[in-house]
């Protein structure tokens, strides 16, 4: 068994113990599981960093990127970069949708450990999303 399916049984594993499903979480398509976390919505997957090495993704859309005040905005987002440990605020290319990232190469990784970097983009995602957008009403 390769290590990526290894931790992709581990994602499973936290699933359920929050009492979750595979049927209800796993999207095949995507190869992600999904869920909210109070108003959070969370996503994880595996992703291939293309350099040899495959990462554990957890990802939440925090909120649009308000029309007014973007500089204030993104001010606020560098200045809770430096001070929320484990998480990380993007923005993709792609997307008008802030997003609360943790991510982390699966070698070596052990259930607690997934399962704490879960936990905590849970928690920041859950927290941030209600706080960003009682700061920068759209």
């Amino acid at each position: 068994m390769s290590y990526k399916s290894q931790v992709e049984e581990m994602i499973q594993e936290y699933v359920e113990s929050v009492g979750l499903t595979k049927k209800d979480t796993y999207n095949s398509e995507t190869d992600s599981w999904n869920w909210k976390r109070g108003s959070a919505s969370i996503e994880v997957f595996i992703a291939d960093g293309k350099n040899n090495r495959e990462y554990l993704c957890i990802y939440s859309p925090l909120m649009k990127v308000p029309a007014k005040e973007e500089f204030s905005f993104y001010r606020h987002l560098l200045e809770l970069n430096y001070s929320k440990l484990g998480l990380k605020l993007a923005i993709r290319s792609s997307s008008e949708f802030v997003y609360a990232v943790s991510e982390r190469d699966i070698n070596g990784m052990d259930y607690n450990e997934l399962s704490v970097c879960i936990k905590d983009l849970e928690w920041w995602a859950d927290k941030l999303d209600d706080e960003l957008q009682e700061l920068f009403p759209h």
